[in-house]
């Protein structure tokens, strides 16, 4: 494998990750509508009866979503964005996203090394209405952390290249 292809294949298997992890939000989205929607008609009316569940399910997909939408938020150069200074020139601009970019990875790497201890700690224990796993919902933060570090590389390696004059 050459280095013209190596930054080739990175980017379609990020972009296929994108792809994957948008998907996964938009059916998040769509299943949270049943459990909310539950809850809802079980307080307001005596059609259905109350269920239990519901609650901590509408939790659990609520925090996959919030997840979810910072991973892409950041592969899309949304999450992380603060307008302090006019629009920059390339390389100035680049400067800037290798300083941001460095933050970003100082928390990703907190989220997976802190996130890991969150998971394990849970790995053996469920919730108390559900009976749901808590490593499920424990796991988002490695997650997380991990593809953090995968979108800001590639954030990372174009502000390199711009600053080097491939860009």
């Amino acid at each position: 494998m050459t280095d013209a292809t190596a930054p080739g294949l990175f980017r379609r298997l990020s972009a296929a990750y994108a792809r994957l992890l948008s998907a996964l939000l938009a059916i998040s989205v769509l299943i949270i509508v049943i459990p909310v929607s539950l809850q809802i008609f079980s307080r307001y009316t005596a059609i259905i009866p109350h269920y239990i569940w519901t609650e901590e399910l509408a939790r659990f997909l609520l925090v996959w979503m919030v997840m979810i939408g910072a991973m892409l938020a950041l592969k899309e150069g949304i999450h992380f964005i603060v307008d302090v200074f006019p629009r920059l020139s390339p390389k100035p601009a680049a400067i800037m996203d290798l300083v941001s970019g460095s933050f970003i990875l100082i928390f990703a790497l907190t989220f997976v090394w802190w996130g890991i201890e969150f998971t394990d700690f849970a790995w053996f224990r469920e919730s108390e209405l559900a009976e749901l796993p808590l490593w499920l919902i424990h796991i988002a933060w490695p997650i997380l952390g991990v593809t953090w570090l995968l979108f800001n590389g590639e954030r990372m390696w174009d502000a390199v290249a711009t600053l080097r004059g491939r860009a």
